[in-house]
């Protein structure tokens, strides 16, 4: 397997993954690592960790996956579900750590599972599960 981190972290450069400081060190067919380092902007108005900065970690992981291991012949997707359960939170300067793994990669969905976990306390924030749905042209 090829790790394709670099050529993902380059891709991102504007978007919102960018914008919010998510980096991966590895993105390959079946796994990928990613991380972000908790900010004043990532929080709620409430002075916790907005729930969205965990998802857009966890669903940009998953969705780096499903496009490193597209079937042949298919050209996108597209998340037709994803849940997440929250267990912990994380505090400004902490770093969360997102590891998600392909659980079914099949020719018209891919599901996929993360975890995200506060480096810091090692306390598992988060676990993630969405659905992607393959495109394939007309």
């Amino acid at each position: 397997m090829t790790n394709r981190a670099e050529e993902f972290n380059a891709h991102q450069r504007g978007s919102l993954p960018d914008l919010l400081g998510i980096t991966f060190e590895e993105v390959e067919a079946d796994h990928v690592r990613g991380h972000l380092t908790v900010r004043p902007g990532h929080m709620a108005p409430n002075g916790y960790l907005h729930a969205a900065t965990i998802v857009a970690l966890a669903d940009t992981a998953c969705g780096y996956g499903c496009v490193a291991s597209l079937p042949q012949g298919a050209t996108g997707f597209t998340t037709i579900e994803l849940k997440a359960n929250y267990l912990s939170t994380a505090r400004n300067g902490h770093d969360m750590l997102c590891e998600a793994r392909l659980t079914h990669g099949g020719r018209m969905t891919q599901v996929w599972d993360a975890e995200v976990t506060n480096v810091n306390s090692g306390k598992v924030m988060a676990l993630f599960r969405c659905t992607q749905m393959l495109l394939y042209p007309h």
